[in-house]
């Protein structure tokens, strides 16, 4: 368990990096992260470090919120996301330390976690790629429909997680494995190869992946000996 960063997903582009190998990126910028509370096991069972990212207007808070950001001597939040860290990791940091971007430095891929776009009350077919009916031999009024969703008298009841239409959409999707293309420090911008979850303008969690990365045409990649030991530690 190592800590991660909170990020704004900016939008697509592309790159064209080493031997003129195109790949699409999606560009995230990483705003001040800024730790305001430690949870250790002794008080809270578990160790973890609370990250405040995004500004957000006092009127939009409550009293409790007020209260929590004066006393950690912070500034207003938008947002208040848990990173779950070891007992190595969490003596690193105190609060009111900011989690800068270097701290991916020396890492190929990264997980990415986001609230992915609503897509609204949709059917089975955009919903769960069902096939539909054919459109022959006496099918009418039912093309897209989802088919029978039930039995005869036993059991008599639509059973719990069937398929049917739905909205769609608007929950929290990982993607794991993604390789990092570019870091530009100096305007705490980070380009991920391919699509990231959500709109533009959301919130994307950034954490260290266990996984071995990709192997991209045109991306330099050490032996797989060489990268289990620079990702065994992860930060």
């Amino acid at each position: 368990m190592s800590i991660g960063l909170l990020a704004t997903k900016e939008g697509m582009t592309q790159l064209f990096i080493q031997d003129g190998v195109f790949v699409p990126v999606t560009v995230l910028k990483v705003l001040s992260n800024v730790i305001v509370r430690k949870k250790t096991l002794n008080s809270d069972g578990y160790n973890a470090l609370q990250i405040a990212y995004g500004s957000i207007t006092k009127k939009k808070l409550n009293k409790p919120e007020l209260g929590f950001f004066k006393k950690a001597g912070a500034s207003l939040a938008r947002y208040l996301i848990e990173f779950r860290v070891d007992d190595k990791k969490i003596l690193e940091y105190n609060i009111g330390n900011k989690v800068e971007l270097s701290i991916f430095k020396k890492l190929l891929s990264l997980d990415v976690s986001s609230i992915s776009k609503g897509k609204g009350f949709q059917g089975v077919m955009k919903r769960y790629n069902f096939k539909g009916f054919r459109a022959t031999h006496g099918t009418h009024e039912s093309f897209r429909g989802g088919g029978s969703i039930g039995q005869c008298t036993k059991p008599g009841k639509v059973f719990k997680g069937k398929k049917m239409p739905g909205r769609m959409g608007f929950e929290r999707v990982t993607v794991k494995n993604l390789r990092i293309i570019k870091i530009i420090e100096e305007d705490n911008l980070i380009c991920l190869r391919g699509a990231v979850p959500g709109a533009n303008g959301g919130l994307v969690e950034l954490k260290a992946s266990n996984r071995l990365p990709k192997s991209i045409q045109g991306i330099s990649i050490e032996s797989k000996i060489a990268l289990k030991k620079s990702m065994s530690p992860q930060m």
